[in-house]
């Protein structure tokens, strides 16, 4: 009996270590200057989120005009990119919502599909510029990134009304509605990467919270990206954190945990899972790090543009791996 309660031990250990400790090396002493491609980037990053978050703002259901504008910028962004967006109308409690599609075609899996999103509603009539200003910029500077690069898989950039209350994890949700139409066409969904508040750093030690429930060890100082996924999408998130870790400097954690934990499905990654599909998050963690979180003062000032360029030369390299391995 010893000897097999050693063995379950250590099978768990094993588990717990896959599960948490991710491959690649994740921090270094110093951060090295930008390079000249990463300071465009960043440029480029803190031009969208001052779009959205200043001369928009808030980009509620409450207010169509908004939203209205926001999905005009999109478009605009995309089309300048050479993609032909889509806008996927759908309807419920009298009120038509939108979400946006623009699509890479691939060359040679074309039906094995990664998808890349983010929310582009706000928390009432709320600024933010984190929440999720910094998700959609991100979404567009990796569209435009990869736009003249066909891959072998498809990658489809997708931009989901509704995330935030009243509709958080519910049938209207943007992403719900497009994860069921995906189940519903039976499509080969192998990758969904939610980019969530990726725009808020702090080397502050105490920084960084982290929910009842997360394994310990994780560091206390809130200068790093995040990536979480649940269990069934172990493999998917060690894959994006191998890559990330490999193509930036910017430093990164990541950890597989069960959904039930609160922040654990706390974007569209969640309506990916309701219908069997492996989906990750990448973020700053949000309120367990962000001050500022459901604010009014979730303003375009607070976000690390050079930190969020960074992570943007990590997550251009895990979609192209993604995409074309």
């Amino acid at each position: 009996m010893g000897i097999v309660l050693a063995g379950l031990a250590a099978g768990m250990v094993i588990g717990l270590s896959y599960l948490t400790d991710m491959p690649g090396i994740s921090r270094q002493r110093q951060l090295p200057a930008l390079t000249p491609g990463e300071m465009r980037i960043r440029d480029r990053l803190h031009a969208h989120v001052e779009t959205l978050a200043g001369k928009i703002g808030g980009r509620s259901a409450s207010d169509p005009e908004s939203l209205a504008a926001t999905l005009e910028y999109i478009d605009g962004q995309l089309r300048s990119y050479g993609y032909a967006p889509q806008r996927l109308a759908y309807s419920g409690a009298g009120i038509t919502f939108e979400n946006m599609e623009a699509v890479l075609a691939g060359t040679t899996e074309p039906d094995g599909i990664v998808i890349v999103g983010a929310h582009y509603d706000t928390a009432g009539g709320l600024p933010g510029a984190n929440d999720n200003g910094s998700g959609v910029a991100a979404t567009l500077e990796l569209a435009s990134a990869l736009a003249n690069e066909p891959q072998k898989r498809t990658v489809r950039w997708l931009f989901f009304a509704n995330e935030e209350p009243p509709f958080f994890q519910g049938p209207l949700m943007g992403s719900y509605v497009y994860a069921a139409r995906c189940r519903e066409r039976n499509e080969n969904i192998q990758a969904m990467l939610s980019l969530e508040t990726i725009g808020y750093y702090s080397e502050q030690p105490g920084s960084q919270q982290y929910p009842i429930g997360f394994h310990p060890g994780y560091p206390n100082r809130g200068d790093f990206l995040g990536f979480v996924s649940n269990i069934r999408s172990a493999r998917l998130l060690r894959r994006v954190v191998k890559s990330f870790r490999e193509s930036t400097s910017l430093p990164s954690e990541g950890s597989a945990a069960p959904a039930r934990i609160p922040g654990v499905g706390w974007s569209d990654h969640w309506s990916f899972w309701q219908f069997g599909y492996r989906a990750l998050m990448a973020t700053d963690t949000a309120p367990y790090r962000y001050p500022y979180y459901h604010s009014a003062q979730d303003t375009p000032d607070k976000l690390d543009y050079d930190r969020m360029a960074r992570a943007l030369s990590g997550l251009t390299a895990a979609v192209r791996q993604l995409a074309s391995q």
